[in-house]
């Protein structure tokens, strides 16, 4: 099985193929992450292609779909989720949703990644890779995390505690989808974990005579 699988939830856009086999671990055959900022839009479609590109397949050749679905930004987060849904569509494909955090680091780990407003996103996980606790967004003062502390290297002062640094990657993303791979895929529903900044005006305006 070729499963194509894409992130979008934090600065770093990660695209990558994989070839799986049910009953074994998947095999990474290339992969792409890109410091993209707010640029996901712009970016996925052309790493998607150089992925496909770089392993010698087409878009035709995939089996499944594999998206991180956060926690993180709004608009990242829609677009990676929007573009997985759409190629699982296009190609009659599934698409699974894994927990972006599941796929930062392994074993016995807490992950921290950027939440803006001064937070993270945190979530912690047993010696076996199963996640314990989370995904939630604190301050870091706040975060319920222990060590090692995988992640977001910058928030390691406001934790109190030493920060490795690691991002989602491809072979993470499988990790957290192996158990999914031969099952019907569930919806696929971002985690936010809060509400929007922008919100509508509730204001009415009065109207000029």
């Amino acid at each position: 099985m070729l499963v194509l699988a894409l992130d979008t939830a934090t600065p770093t856009l990660v695209v990558g193929l994989a070839r799986w086999t049910a009953g074994g671990p998947a095999e990474v055959l290339t992969e792409r992450g890109l410091p993209s900022g707010n640029r996901h839009a712009e970016l996925l479609t052309p790493a998607v292609r150089e992925v496909l590109s770089a392993a010698g397949v087409a878009m035709a050749d995939l089996d499944a779909v594999v998206v991180g679905l956060g926690p993180g930004p709004f608009t990242g987060l829609r677009v990676g989720i929007v573009t997985a849904a759409a190629l699982g569509d296009a190609r009659g494909v599934p698409v699974h949703g894994v927990c972006s955090l599941d796929a930062v680091g392994e074993g016995a780990r807490s992950v921290v990644t950027d939440a803006r407003r001064k937070e993270v996103h945190w979530a912690t996980y047993d010696a076996a890779g199963a996640r314990v606790s989370g995904p939630g967004v604190d301050r870091p003062e706040d975060a319920p995390v222990a060590d090692p502390v995988v992640g977001d290297v910058r928030f390691a002062e406001r934790l109190g505690r030493e920060v490795v640094a690691a991002e989602v990657t491809t072979a993470g993303l499988l990790r957290a989808a192996l158990p999914l791979l031969d099952r019907p895929p569930a919806p696929l529903e971002p985690l936010y974990l809060r509400r929007p900044s922008a919100v509508p005006s509730v204001t009415r305006k009065p109207v000029s005579q």
